[in-house]
């Protein structure tokens, strides 16, 4: 329950009952000189991630294990404001459910315009949906989405530089249907342009690609988005949120779909999930596009409100003829996007960006500078990076957790994996003490 403090009146009526002149009265019992008569000599004020950080290592000190997240691979560990809990925790929110009956449930489906609006922005595209159930089904709709946009259901090219899981969920999804996968192998850390030329055709109806890619590197996305609209195909980029505080918005090199994993914007590691898929798409495929979408209209009095918009789209309704099975939405955890991102702003964005960035490179720095450990691909990165072990990855990974840290995840867990490579994510929340304690660890 929310704190609520005592107003005048009832501090004067409650000194009445009891007799007393004023609340200073309740104290004359303290011996003068044992009161606090001066100042308090504190230090200067802290942003609430530093005093957060700060707190953290006092807690630590209760426990025998101290380090710190280097996790990648998909999901991350960014700071997340107290704020973020504080509003997704309201009953009103954190026990909603789906809004079929739109007109019952007009905070949630604000809520979900808001987010709406705050992706295209960030994204720079036209339209988005009110959230889909986490980054892999976001790509897997997303290709579904292009084959009824261009009316080509016999090839879908994927980047070898997709995340694996990503790429595993597509092809279950195409499994049964004729349709061709194809994967276009990943060599030197990105796409090859040459091989993706080769492979692209009439019956293409889409090429998907990730920005910053799994191994980390910044791919050449105009030119492979180009590529696919030579063909008549759509470009489907898969990025990271955060990254676009830094990179081009997909919208503004050509993308046509643009699917993400919206953990990283105010929701915890949380062992995994419940995520966030995020889609989003240009203005003249809206029809097509699967899942909820929340529009703003007027009622009969004039007043503003929110309705679902276009849902002959869904499968309650339309049944086979449906865009999507995605009868429902993550709208806490949309929610908790549209808190977060709505704290940070444009601003806040591109910091958190930065920081990730120049701390990731520092820390690829003072990696690297180690025997035996070296940048598996030369190519730029955001904040993520490949690491290349010559006594195996999995050795590094157990030596890193020894000593309190965590990194990876090990890619021979994946299909062709290398099993001397590894990923090492840093983000904002990584301090240049626990960067260089991780390299102390590794090079002893």
């Amino acid at each position: 329950m929310a704190y609520l403090e005592n107003t005048s009146d009832q501090q004067r009526e409650m000194l009445e009952t009891i007799g007393v002149a004023s609340i200073d009265e309740l104290f004359d019992q303290i011996p003068a000189d044992l009161r606090l008569g001066r100042s308090l000599d504190l230090p200067p004020a802290l942003t609430e991630l530093d005093l957060t950080a700060h707190l953290g290592q006092l807690a630590a000190a209760n426990s025998a294990k101290q380090g710190a997240c280097f996790l990648g691979g998909g999901a991350y560990d960014h700071f997340i404001p107290a704020a973020v809990d504080e509003i997704a925790s309201r009953g009103e929110f954190y026990t909603a459910y789906t809004p079929y009956q739109a007109e019952a449930s007009q905070g949630s489906l604000q809520a979900f315009y808001e987010f709406q609006t705050l992706i295209c922005q960030l994204t720079g595209m036209d339209a988005s949906n009110a959230s889909l159930y986490e980054g892999g089904t976001s790509v897997s709709e997303a290709v579904f989405m292009a084959m009824r946009v261009t009316g080509r259901h016999g090839k879908v090219v994927l980047l070898g530089s997709l995340h694996p899981e990503y790429r595993d969920v597509v092809q279950t999804y195409l499994s049964r249907l004729e349709c061709e996968v194809v994967v276009v192998p990943t060599l030197e850390g990105t796409a090859d342009a040459a091989h993706l030329e080769s492979v692209l055709d009439n019956q293409t109806a889409c090429v998907v690609i990730q920005q910053p890619n799994f191994f980390g590197c910044l791919e050449q996305v105009q030119e492979l988005t180009e590529q696919a609209h030579r063909v008549g195909a759509l470009s489907i980029v898969s990025c990271d949120p955060i990254s676009l505080g830094l990179l081009t918005r997909p919208g503004d090199y050509g993308a046509d779909i643009v699917v993400a994993e919206g953990q990283s914007l105010g929701t915890p590691l949380q062992y995994g999930g419940p995520y966030l898929g995020i889609l989003t798409c240009r203005q003249k495929f809206i029809r097509k596009m699967p899942g909820r979408l929340i529009g703003q209209t007027t009622d009969r009095h004039g007043n503003r409100c929110f309705v679902l918009n276009l849902q002959a789209r869904e499968q309650h309704i339309r049944r086979d003829k449906a865009t999507s099975n995605i009868c429902t939405n993550q709208g806490l955890i949309a929610l908790r996007a549209t808190v977060y991102l709505s704290l940070l702003g444009k601003q806040g964005i591109r910091e958190v960006a930065e920081l990730s960035c120049r701390k990731a490179h520092y820390a690829a720095e003072r990696l690297t500078a180690i025997d035996g450990l070296d940048l598996a691909y030369d190519r730029p990165f955001f904040k993520e990076f490949t690491l290349r072990c010559r006594d195996g990855a999995e050795s590094v990974s157990r030596q890193a957790a020894q000593a309190g840290f965590d990194v990876g995840p090990l890619l021979s867990r994946f299909p062709d994996g290398n099993p001397h490579d590894l990923l090492v994510a840093v983000t904002e929340q990584r301090t240049r003490q626990e960067i260089d304690q991780l390299a102390d660890a590794l090079a002893n």
